[in-house]
């Protein structure tokens, strides 16, 4: 079934920067009227002006995700401003440096509230809205850290398995609905979202940084070739899509060896980390 992009409104969290930003960028582009919500006011307005350059209505909404006070009033204001919502995307997410020892209880608290439960609250306020549409759309990023859990991401990778098995259920409890859900399996994409990761309570800051660097040189796949992934498969209402090279390789080599994929995968990154410190 296609879902039609232009005309539709859409709800778009994490919209200030990074993956966010160019989806509502190139959503604007396709013809999709924005509501663009993130607590970063500055980057939302930057995010906003350069849509609005394509014609189209785009409104700002300060919130944070993990106010579950602020999500449940949020469908209101969009309808408020746009008469109807069509298409969900919940994007927001946080993420954590630190092995599950490193990082406090409070650290992993705070990043499956913003990761895990700011989408599922959203989800549940807008679902009602959504069902009354002849044609909508859910969209959930998850992460490659949805399919593999690796170490040194417990509290992220936590995260990202309980979105797609929230999305996935989802899915297929609204089949016979005219609402279809997509989860998104990012590889490395190249946002700030690990420069900008909270620091475990028990870790070396020194080691985080290292962890860091090393990290955020592994995301390859641009944020345009991103973003274009998930409208592509909105518009042709995928029940999933992978993004990315490492992503679909990823995805093999979990399905091949579920229960030994680190013994291959991680190798792999060994040896990435050993070419990116001597070039």
């Amino acid at each position: 079934m296609t879902f039609y992009l232009k005309g539709a409104v859409v709800l778009l969290t994490g919209a200030a920067s990074g993956m966010g930003a160019e989806l509502a960028y190139q959503l604007a582009v396709k013809g999709a009227h924005l509501a663009l919500a993130d607590v970063n006011e500055t980057g939302l307005e930057a995010t906003a002006a350069r849509a609005r350059i394509m014609g189209v209505t785009v409104t700002t909404h300060i919130t944070d995700i993990a106010d579950a006070e602020a999500l449940a009033a949020l469908p209101d204001a969009v309808l408020a401003a746009h008469g109807q919502l069509s298409l969900l995307i919940n994007n927001a997410g946080v993420a954590l440096v630190g092995t599950f020892e490193q990082a406090s209880l409070a650290d992993f608290e705070w990043l499956m509230n913003i990761n895990f439960w700011g989408a599922v609250r959203l989800t549940h306020a807008c679902l009602p809205v959504l069902r009354r549409q002849p044609s909508a759309h859910i969209v959930i990023i998850s992460s490659v850290f949805g399919l593999i859990g690796p170490p040194g991401q417990t509290a992220y990778a936590a995260s990202k398995f309980a979105l797609r098995g929230f999305g996935e259920a989802l899915r297929h409890e609204l089949a016979d609905t005219s609402v279809g859900v997509t989860v998104v399996h990012p590889g490395g994409v190249n946002t700030n979202i690990a420069r900008a990761a909270k620091v475990g309570e028990h870790m070396n800051p020194a080691a985080a940084k290292a962890g860091v660097a090393q990290f955020q040189s592994m995301l390859r796949t641009s944020v345009e070739v991103a973003a274009l992934a998930i409208i592509d498969g909105i518009a042709q209402s995928r029940p999933r899509v992978l993004i990315g090279a490492d992503a679909r390789q990823i995805d093999r080599i979990q399905r091949l060896f579920p229960s030994r994929y680190w013994r291959i995968i991680g190798r792999g990154a060994k040896k990435f980390a050993s070419v990116t410190k001597a070039s």
